[in-house]
């Protein structure tokens, strides 16, 4: 069990950056993939970034490939999303989540701990 929560967002205009970051605390952070996701209004949640426990592997949504970077810092419990060159289809909620193995997955279903998410909007 951990507990997560986002912080972050807000309203940028198009090409504009934001950085995310996830708070965790509880159970043995450091053993647990972690990843952001996001839902745009009648859409299906969807995989941006994940990492696994350790930070050295990664793997982005192409569309985000190039522009977002996912990082972690175990020693401090946090997970971060650097957004640059904004776009206004980037405009979701933004959830962090993490599950119980130390590889990651792409899928929602494969992580069992969500934050409560954080708006970002993008202006064109």
């Amino acid at each position: 069990q951990v507990q997560l929560v986002e912080s972050g967002g807000g309203v940028v205009q198009a090409g504009g950056s934001l950085r995310l970051s996830c708070a965790a605390s509880g159970d043995n952070f450091f053993e647990r993939a972690m990843g952001w996701f996001r839902q745009a209004p009648g859409k299906e949640r969807e995989f941006v970034a994940v990492i696994s426990s350790s930070g050295t592997l990664t793997r982005y949504r192409n569309s985000v490939e190039g522009r977002f970077t996912i990082s972690r810092d175990n020693a401090k419990n946090m997970m971060y999303l650097q957004m640059n060159s904004l776009k206004p289809e980037d405009t979701a909620v933004y959830y962090c989540a993490a599950r119980s193995k130390g590889y990651y997955a792409l899928t929602p279903r494969d992580y069992g701990d969500w934050g409560p998410g954080t708006q970002v909007t993008v202006s064109s």
